[in-house]
């Protein structure tokens, strides 16, 4: 029965056309929507993130880009294990390619995803131990009143988050987003590669006896 709502919830999803055809906040999707999850019934570490790029909107493979490449390595894991569901759910925080903003930079995940699907999809995964929320818009729905003013110091504080709260049952670890453009803040922050990194990568051994 279980496995029967899960499909079905990934099949809504894989038909879901609201940001373009009606959508609640801000212009309407100007491309195809294209929208990509990866759910589980036995990964007990859930990858949350903003949203895909455009190599991961042309392909339809979640983190099929550079960034993906650089949170493997931080994570301690090949891309065969990255893409098996039965080690990671992947669920970004908007399912589909945003678009780019007046800049050329991705714009924000729609917020359409979050209000419609996401309590859905973590309710059919209840088996989920962690969660890895990376950047502020995975970080705001996780961990809630938890995170800090600014990324950085919810990051910085990722000891005090390692207890999950009673009324969750998983832990919220926080990291940056693994874009090759965050270059500069690893470097002023080496704590996260010498400190934070090898207990995620402790971790995630545990969680997925890799």
């Amino acid at each position: 029965m279980h496995q029967t709502n899960m499909a079905a919830l990934l099949a809504e999803i894989a038909q879901c056309r609201i940001c373009r055809d009606a959508p609640r906040y801000g212009k309407p999707l100007s491309h195809e929507p294209r929208p990509v999850c990866v759910m589980s019934r036995t990964a007990r570490i859930a990858i949350c993130g903003q949203a895909p790029g455009i190599r991961v909107h042309n392909t339809g493979l979640p983190f099929n880009d550079p960034s993906g490449d650089r949170l493997r390595q931080w994570l301690g894991v090949t891309r065969d294990q990255f893409y098996d569901p039965a080690l990671f759910a992947i669920v970004p925080m908007g399912f589909c390619f945003p678009g780019y903003d007046a800049h050329g930079g991705d714009l924000p995940p729609r917020r359409e995803c979050r209000e419609i699907w996401h309590d859905r999809v973590f309710a059919e995964m209840p088996q989920i131990e962690l969660i890895i929320a990376i950047g502020q818009y995975a970080q705001a729905y996780h961990m809630g009143s938890r995170r800090k003013a600014s990324m950085t110091q919810t990051v910085l504080d990722w000891r005090s988050f390692l207890e999950p709260p009673t009324e969750a049952g998983h832990i919220v670890l926080p990291l940056p987003h693994p874009s090759w453009r965050n270059s500069g803040w690893l470097k002023r922050n080496p704590w996260f590669e010498r400190e934070l990194v090898p207990e995620l990568q402790r971790r995630v051994q545990e969680l997925t006896k890799l």
